[in-house]
């Protein structure tokens, strides 16, 4: 939690305002931030100055290890964090890659699961990192990459957070995940649970034991029509302790997540936290 806070400060102290064509909004931007979550200890990064909902941000990435293209998939696992994206952006309405209602297109979990091939094949690039970690095998690419760029005019969406790398040191399995850009007020505290909730799940479907997460944010942002809430809200409450994440023990495997698992499968233990602060979402 400190070192989110610390972020959110050096934003508002160093940050240089820039023109952000997408939104068509002003941001306070800095470059570089490298935050590291202790998984080995449970310490689940939930930010606690404001109420956050934990299990949308599981719901998500959960679709994402399915590989969904659908907003109503998601929507189904617990999350509306896509409906925007799939049905309000105008130039993915405008798309003719568009399949329709909810239709994200290639984003994300389709690029981690089905990347595309130039003969026509596809690689699933997660199901080769969890046989090599439950193997005990690391080949220094253990790699999950969301990012392609041949296919981004063919998602509504360019991947945030874009790349997953597992380290594994005997029996510990280390995360490396690197973000080329960040909404901070919204998009952080998703993240980092997410990036926390990636290691401790595969390494309890690997066999291994859960190390550090590292996260390195390129672009960290604060909107303009966030700034007032984090500089005069937010950044005034004392943090509380970090909660706990509790992964049902009788997920053992990549099918059972594919399948079975729902939101009912986590749980989170004391967790204290502020009251809620509603920050704007830029399209």
């Amino acid at each position: 939690m400190k070192q989110y806070l610390e972020l959110c400060r050096r934003i508002i102290d160093e940050g240089v305002w820039i023109e952000n064509e997408r939104t068509g909004k002003r941001c306070l931007t800095v470059i570089n931030a490298d935050l590291q979550y202790n998984v080995a200890a449970n310490e689940f990064p939930l930010v606690t100055t404001r109420k956050s909902y934990w299990k949308a941000a599981i719901a998500e990435f959960i679709g994402y290890i399915r590989g969904y293209s659908s907003a109503a998939d998601f929507r189904n696992l617990g999350t509306k964090t896509w409906d925007a994206n799939a049905n309000d952006n105008e130039d993915w309405l405008n798309s003719p890659h568009r399949k329709g209602e909810d239709d994200m297109g290639r984003v994300y979990g389709v690029q981690g699961r089905s990347w595309q091939k130039p003969d026509g094949g596809f690689v699933d690039q997660l199901r080769k990192i969890v046989d090599d970690l439950s193997a005990g095998i690391d080949d220094r690419g253990e790699i999950m990459s969301f990012y392609n760029p041949g296919e981004f005019h063919m998602g509504c969406l360019r991947p945030c957070m874009h790349t997953h790398n597992f380290s594994l040191l005997g029996d510990t399995l280390y995360l490396t995940s690197y973000q080329r850009s960040c909404d901070v007020p919204l998009g952080q505290n998703f993240n980092q649970v997410q990036v926390f909730f990636f290691l401790k799940l595969m390494a309890q479907i690997t066999g291994n034991r859960p190390g550090i997460a590292y996260h390195k944010i390129v672009n960290a942002h604060i909107y303009e029509d966030q700034l007032e809430l984090m500089r005069d809200v937010q950044l005034q409450r004392e943090p509380y302790a970090p909660p706990k994440l509790h992964i049902n023990p009788d997920i053992k495997t990549l099918e059972d997540v594919e399948t079975w698992v729902t939101m009912d499968d986590f749980e989170v233990t004391d967790y204290q936290h502020h009251e809620p602060i509603s920050y704007p979402f830029s399209v």
